[in-house]
């Protein structure tokens, strides 16, 4: 089967992922879930893994000067990592983030990425080089600075590998 991977503007591949995202987590579920109420930042960037039929897998790109250990590091986050239900065990999520990974590469600035995560999905972020970061993340929520541990943080060594200390990030987690 062919796929295509386009990576486009958050705004723009908006009403593309929605669909996706409402079929991987229906709002029922969401108002059930631990992240419910969280307000998240909308992605910068979109990868859309696009199969003859449909956009099958999505991950939301989120770049941003953070504070860790009080000093200011161009980040990306990685957020709304989702497969269709049917699709799933594809590899479509791998591909996905693979191609999320090469954008983040391709921008020299960046010092390391970022993304939360359930426990059921930690041996697949750690399986492709993530690690967990076991440090204090404070967001924004609520026009407040909170302290964010409704998931489990992971970053993605690219120029600094942060296992601990504090990272802000300075509005909204993604």
């Amino acid at each position: 089967m062919s796929i295509e991977i386009d990576i486009v503007s958050g705004n723009v591949g908006w009403p593309y992922a929605k669909p996706l995202l409402e079929a991987v987590w229906p709002s029922a579920e969401v108002a059930k879930s631990s992240w419910g109420h969280i307000e998240w930042a909308k992605a910068d960037l979109r990868v859309l893994v696009e199969t003859p039929d449909d956009v099958v897998c999505h991950v939301g790109l989120v770049f941003r000067t953070v504070l860790w250990k009080g000093r200011k590091h161009a980040i990306a986050g990685i957020g709304g990592v989702a497969t269709h239900p049917d699709h799933r065990r594809s590899g479509y999520a791998s591909i996905g983030l693979d191609a999320a990974v090469r954008t983040i590469r391709d921008r020299e600035a960046i010092d390391f990425a970022l993304l939360f995560c359930e426990p059921h999905n930690f041996a697949f972020y750690e399986a492709r080089g993530w690690h967990r970061f076991d440090g204090v993340i404070m967001a924004e929520q609520a026009g407040a600075r909170i302290r964010f541990e409704v998931m489990t943080p992971y970053v993605f060594d690219v120029k600094n590998a942060p296992r601990e200390g504090a990272i802000d990030l300075c509005g909204l987690p993604w």
